[in-house]
């Protein structure tokens, strides 16, 4: 397989999607495909964290990495950013939109999930999304973990089905998960 094997286009979506767990490498995979795409919007999805060094540790390595001619908004308000950036982007992460919504009931999620669904197809642009693999292991002994275990599963579930390209990011390696998989029946 060639090491560049992403497409640009295709007559079902402009979407890629690479999922991986914590230091997979999803990240650097979704910026390396992004860095050929000209006036690319970054958008990083994270509430401040002002207090806490780690995070703030982490962010400032994924501003190192940015090309400078890439924008940058830092939002919580995913569906609102949609709603008025046009032209290539790369969402990171997707557990962002996630954590936005944990305290909504179920039917309000589905809501918010279908709205984002509804405009990720719209878009014609490149669209990279980058998500977080979370429940392979430790089952959460608290509500709320479970909730968001759950809600990321099933949204990558509907991003996957939408994206033209899927890459799994493990070990510092990336899979095209489309190309070894097959797609699990409703």
């Amino acid at each position: 397989m060639n090491k560049d094997n992403f497409s640009d286009n295709s007559d079902y979506s402009n979407i890629i999607f690479i999922t991986g767990g914590t230091k997979s490498g999803k990240s650097e995979f979704a910026e390396h495909i992004a860095k050929k795409y000209i006036n690319l919007t970054y958008i990083a999805l994270s509430k401040k964290r002002p207090k806490d060094e780690e995070w703030n540790q982490k962010i400032a390595i994924h501003r190192q990495r940015r090309p400078e001619n890439w924008t940058l908004i830092e939002t919580t308000d995913l569906i609102g950013t949609l709603n008025k950036v046009t032209g290539p982007i790369l969402i990171d992460s997707i557990g962002g939109f996630v954590m936005e919504f944990l305290d909504l009931i179920d039917k309000d999620w589905l809501q918010k999930t279908n709205t984002l669904i509804d405009l990720l197809q719209k878009r014609t642009s490149i669209t990279l999304i980058v998500g977080e693999q979370v429940g392979w292991s430790l089952v959460s002994e608290f509500k709320i973990g479970n909730i968001y275990i759950e809600r990321i599963g099933d949204l990558q579930k509907k991003i996957t089905k939408i994206s033209n390209e899927n890459w799994l990011a493990i070990n510092g390696r990336a899979i095209k998960i489309d190309e070894i998989s097959l797609e699990i029946p409703s």
